[in-house]
């Protein structure tokens, strides 16, 4: 055994081929399952492909960095659910491409926002975090208050529809009109007001 361990130690080729094998195995053994688990692949109950305006909301959220300090997923342990609420679920992120889990947490977890504050609270946050949390780090994103740019959203929307979100050609049709003179603000505050609404309705 100590023979063949210093062999692929000592051996570039064999310590690649070994590593590889090893990761694509153990690979397999956790990931393959996991499609044929029910509870990964059903939506939970209650959990509903992005509306056109919190869809631009998110790609402002992705584009702007917000996931680099903010994660969205609760672990089923009681000092989570006792400061953010009910645990995260495979079923709520279905619809998500990519889904925003993470686990940095500069600021605070955002999987149950949604609904937690007002329109308005959030929107001055945006703007100027230190208005309404004084001790904040965040930075200003006081530019999100311009129109946002609506002109692809339907190819968005075809685009989640060929990976499995269920748009139908009526949706897609509505599309511009539902994100007609909004604001990046506008659907990034609607992007967040959503966020774990789903569950928090059916506990």
């Amino acid at each position: 055994m100590k023979l063949s361990n210093e062999l692929v130690e000592k051996s570039l080729p064999l310590l690649i081929v070994a590593t590889l094998l090893t990761v694509s195995v153990g690979g397999l053994v956790e990931i393959v399952p996991l499609f044929f688990q029910k509870s990964t692949t059903t939506p939970a109950k209650g959990v509903t492909p992005y509306d056109p305006l919190r869809l631009l909301g998110r790609d402002i959220y992705i584009r702007e960095g917000c996931y680099l300090c903010h994660s969205q997923m609760i672990r089923p342990f009681r000092a989570e659910t006792e400061r953010y609420g009910h645990y995260s679920v495979a079923g709520e992120f279905v619809y998500d491409h990519p889904f925003q889990w993470g686990s940095k947490r500069t600021g605070p977890d955002l999987a149950r926002v949604g609904g937690r504050y007002s329109d308005v609270w959030h929107r001055a946050h945006l703007l100027n975090p230190r208005d309404v949390v004084p001790e904040s780090n965040m930075p200003a994103f006081f530019w999100l208050d311009r129109p946002a740019q609506t002109d692809n959203i339907q190819a968005k929307m075809r685009a989640l529809r060929s990976v499995g979100v269920p748009y139908t050609d009526a949706e897609i049709t509505a599309a511009p009109e539902a994100v007609k003179g909004k604001t990046e603000l506008d659907a990034l505050v609607a992007y967040l007001q959503g966020l774990g609404t789903s569950i928090k309705n059916n506990d």
